[in-house]
């Protein structure tokens, strides 16, 4: 298959999602043309240009690095249109309008080169309808591919063919949004509202009707339909306010129109309380007033029967409460529906309706069940999907159920379960190792064969799938070491076992062990596992020492971390960390130990120690005295503490990166590491990696003996910017002292400014300042304080 180069891409329409999309283009450096109409005055690029000044104050960002916004050229209609020469790939995102849509694709279409691609953001239009207005030659490169929103954050990019859609074209596209843009892609039927939007809709439609039906409020099933099931906590009218009202009311009204024989169909209707705040203008979040509104720090929520907004409380019956924490789904399902309380009621109903409904319509909307349940959880944020959910509680009794209950009249529609649902219960549910149901196809159906596909050694999997354990050649407590012989038997890997991949004792003592297998049977060592990376030391074990008063332990236990991090700095075979996610304080150090990086795009690397009231001595503080070090010899002047300044205040602050290129940006990532935007890819990637650094002959850096370090001037120039901050009641007194003790890490203690130093005095300066702050109560507090709340004290 040949590959699709895009040099550029042009995207039309620079509202809520246009602009976005152009914005995470850009976090993939590709450069961008951004078209909008002329403004009516002024700059004639003035529409395109405002959308661009509002992303950058758009929460959540969807820039990844300040930088971003450079690679975003404006453009206007009237003028601009022959920039489209120059584009490989054009994505039109305007308005919901089709004859808008026709009238724009005349337009571009001579400026056009033969050959590129054009695709169509919308979010359920009929793909065919609209390749009947692009120009003949064009429509052979003619396709949707619609985001979701945000687009930096959502993983689904559905890809809608048309008949004329050229097939090698649409495998080198979902080859390109998966790899470059780190997406997951789902080939999408041309129905209204195509896969994830269909089911999703359906769902809040189902959840709306039976919260209505029930008498139950809006906050209370927003805590029933979030994270006790499996769902974001925005939930179900949290979602609505998200969307807004307004954008939800044309998606509904596409389902309206264009399935007017579905047997669901008399539900297809903004509710009338919803039409009531339309008609206000209270649409949602992007107006301040919606289902939900803010009243200075207080969330206030519409009550109905009230008529008025009240303060929002959103609580769960003690009973259905304890029904929500079994852990088992059929059992948790079957008292859901045996229950008598309205709460239970509407949550058995809108699971029962939701398998009803994806069951019916399976063969009309996708390909199969997977691409159902990957597009709710990529596009919708569902821990499982609804087919998942279906065969987790036990495929034959859930049928036999959802059945009863059509028959009885009780499901919102009267259509039966298809016949198919009775063979798929002798196989025990849609998915399995042979792969998933297609409805249309009459059998389970494999994954994508796609040569991009190979990459990603930990996909998605779906319940049912197998996954490819690799032969395990070590472990203990708190981490599993392990190969793939199938990708290369001669790279080692390394998995945290503990939850959130704290790090502990056994973390620190398998960490050395790995290292030390490496280099006696391995050619490199890859540290891999699921996000987070790591979310630093185990603070329940230094909480537990502390309280014991076993300092000298502490003392050996930071020792020993320190060395562990060394062991992978100065291993005989290339080490490499493979990051997604947090890398929070001992994850961050770990991670810059090793010899290379492979990082996921959406990474937040930061040594934020500060916040329970230490400093970074796992090797933190020296990385960058050591890093300083290194860029002062390359600079005129020789000088480490300009290049100490920033670390300083990261870790006095614990900042953390928002993404991979900040980090980068930050010190926590060199110019040889690797950012991937597909996260699914970064095993395969570290293999190669810490392969290829083998093949070149790699031998360890010579550990350094002789650092020139910043001494007291420097220490004395990050206590002015401290003096200055408490001052201004910015910091505490304990946070003065945190910081210096940053400082007194990162200069290489009370030495004269210049000072040679040896690497294990910098290790052992960083841990003496954090076993004395240890000893303190206000850092104890603060410890406490995390483990008890999860949040940071300052005190």
């Amino acid at each position: 298959m040949s590959t699709l180069f895009v040099r550029k891409v042009a995207v039309l329409g620079a509202g809520v999602m246009g602009a976005q999309i152009a914005a995470h283009l850009a976090n993939a450096d590709i450069p961008v043309v951004l078209f909008d109409l002329a403004a009516p005055e002024g700059n004639p690029d003035g529409i395109v240009r405002k959308a661009l000044d509002g992303l950058k104050k758009l929460k959540p960002a969807p820039f990844g690095a300040a930088d971003r916004p450079g690679l975003i050229e404006p453009a206007n209609y009237n003028d601009g249109l022959a920039k489209l020469a120059g584009c490989d790939l054009v994505i039109e995102a305007i308005a919901e309008k089709f004859e808008w849509k026709e009238d724009l694709y005349r337009k571009i279409a001579p400026h056009v080169k033969p050959g590129t691609l054009i695709a169509s953001n919308t979010s359920g239009l009929s793909i065919n309808k609209l390749a009947e207005a692009m120009p003949a030659a064009h429509r052979p490169n003619f396709c949707g591919i619609h985001f979701f929103n945000p687009p930096r954050y959502m993983a689904l990019v559905e890809i809608i063919p048309c008949v004329t859609s050229d097939a090698a074209m649409l495998d080198q596209l979902e080859t390109w949004l998966t790899k470059r843009l780190g997406k997951g892609v789902i080939r999408a039927l041309d129905t209204p509202n195509f896969v994830a939007n269909r089911v999703g809709v359906a769902w809040l439609l189902m959840v709306a009707h039976h919260t209505e039906r029930l008498g139950l409020a809006f906050d209370e099933v927003d805590a029933l339909t979030g994270a006790r099931i499996g769902l974001p906590k925005s939930a179900t009218f949290r979602l609505l306010d998200v969307v807004g009202m307004d954008t939800m009311g044309h998606v509904i009204n596409t389902m309206k129109n264009g399935l007017p024989n579905d047997p669901w169909h008399r539900y297809y209707g903004v509710p009338a309380w919803a039409q009531a705040l339309i008609a206000k203008g209270a649409i949602g979040q992007k107006v301040g007033v919606g289902v939900y509104r803010r009243e200075g720090k207080l969330t206030k929520v519409l009550d109905l029967k009230l008529g008025d907004y009240r303060d929002s409380a959103g609580t769960v019956a003690p009973e259905v409460d304890a029904i929500l924490k079994i852990k088992d789904p059929a059992e948790r399902l079957r008292q859901l529906r045996a229950a008598s309380h309205p709460q239970a009621q509407l949550l058995w109903a809108v699971h029962r309706d939701i398998f009803h409904y994806c069951a019916v319509h399976l063969a009309d909307i996708a390909h199969s069940a997977r691409d159902v349940d990957l597009a709710m959880r990529w596009g919708y944020g569902w821990s499982r999907g609804p087919f998942e959910l279906w065969q987790a509680a036990g495929w034959r009794e859930v049928a036999a159920m959802v059945a009863e209950d059509i028959a009885a009249g009780q499901a919102m529609a009267s259509v039966p379960l298809p016949d198919w649902v009775a063979k798929v219960g002798d196989m025990g549910g849609v998915h399995g190792a042979d792969g998933s149901w297609s409805a249309s196809a009459g059998r389970r159906i494999a994954r994508s064969a796609l040569p991009v596909y190979a990459r990603q050694l930990a996909p998605d999997r779906l319940l049912g799938e197998s996954a490819v354990a690799g032969r395990q050649v070590w472990a203990n407590e708190g981490v599993r070491v392990w190969v793939r012989d199938d990708v290369d038997p001669g790279i080692a890997i390394l998995s945290i076992t503990t939850k959130m991949h704290a790090l502990g004792r056994d973390v620190i003592l398998g960490l050395r062990e790995a290292v030390a297998l490496a280099e006696r049977d391995f050619a490199g060592l890859v540290i891999w596992h699921e996000a987070p990376f790591a979310v630093g030391a185990n603070l329940k074990e230094v909480a537990e020492a502390v309280a014991a008063g076993r300092f000298d332990e502490l003392d050996g236990y930071v020792a020993a971390f320190q060395q562990a991090a060394m062991a992978l700095r100065y291993a005989g075979v290339p080490t490499v960390a493979a990051v997604q996610g947090m890398a929070l304080g001992g994850g961050c150090e770990f991670a810059v130990a090793a010899t290379r990086r492979v990082v996921a795009f959406e990474s937040y690397i930061g040594l934020v120690e500060a916040g329970v009231g230490l400093i970074p001595a796992g090797g933190g503080c020296t990385y960058f005295a050591r890093r300083a070090a290194a860029l002062a010899a390359q600079a005129a002047y020789g000088e480490p503490f300009p290049f100490l300044q920033n670390p300083f205040m990261l870790i006095a602050q614990g900042q953390t990166s928002g993404s991979a290129l900040e980090a980068r940006a930050m010190g926590f990532l060199e110019a040889a590491d690797t950012i991937l935007f597909n996260p699914h890819e970064l095993l395969y990637v570290a293999i190669r990696q810490a392969r290829a650094l083998a093949e070149a002959g790699y031998a360890p850096p010579a550990r350094p003996n002789a650092l020139p370090v910043a001494g007291r001037t420097g220490i004395a120039n990050c206590e002015m910017a401290l003096v200055n901050m408490r001052a201004g009641n910015l910091i505490s007194d304990h946070d003065y002292r945190v910081a210096r003790a940053a400082a007194v890490a990162l200069c290489g203690g009370e030495v004269e400014s210049g000072s040679l130093v040896s690497e294990q005095w910098l290790l052992d300066i960083e841990r003496r300042e954090f076993v004395a702050l240890l000893k303190t109560p206000e850092t104890q507090a603060r410890i406490a304080h995390m483990l008890e709340t999860g949040k940071p004290l300052r005190n």
